[in-house]
C-alpha cells in the first residue's frame, strides 16, 4: 500500500481523536455550567432567554441540547474508531510486505 495514503489515514485518525477529546471537554464544561445554573438559578439567565422563559423550559432545553451533543459525539466516534483500525491494518500490511 502507498506510504503516503497510510500516513494520511493515520493522520485523519489522530485528528479525529483530538476532535473527540475537545468535544468531551466542551460537553463536560456545558454539563458543569448546567448544574451550576440549575443549582443557583441566576436572575440574569432568565433575562437572557427572554420574557416568556421559565426555569423548567431552560432546564429542559439545556438538558436536551447536551443529550444531542453527546449523540453527535457518539456518531463522530464511530468513523474515528474505524479510521484507527484501518490505519493499524495498513501499518501491519506495510510491515509484512
Amino acid at each position: 500500500m502507498n506510504d503516503v495514503f497510510q500516513v494520511r489515514v493515520r493522520t485523519a485518525a489522530v485528528a479525529g481523536w483530538w476532535t473527540l477529546l475537545i468535544g468531551v471537554v466542551f460537553i463536560s464544561v456545558q454539563w458543569m455550567a448546567y448544574l451550576a445554573a440549575m443549582a443557583h438559578r441566576p436572575a440574569w439567565l432568565l433575562s437572557v432567554w427572554g420574557p416568556e422563559a421559565s426555569w423548567p423550559l431552560i432546564q429542559s432545553v439545556w438538558f436536551w441540547a447536551i443529550v444531542g451533543l453527546k449523540a453527535c459525539l457518539l456518531l463522530a466516534a464511530l468513523p474515528v474508531v474505524w479510521l484507527t483500525l484501518w490505519a493499524r491494518q495498513l501499518r501491519k500490511r506495510a510491515g509484512a510486505a
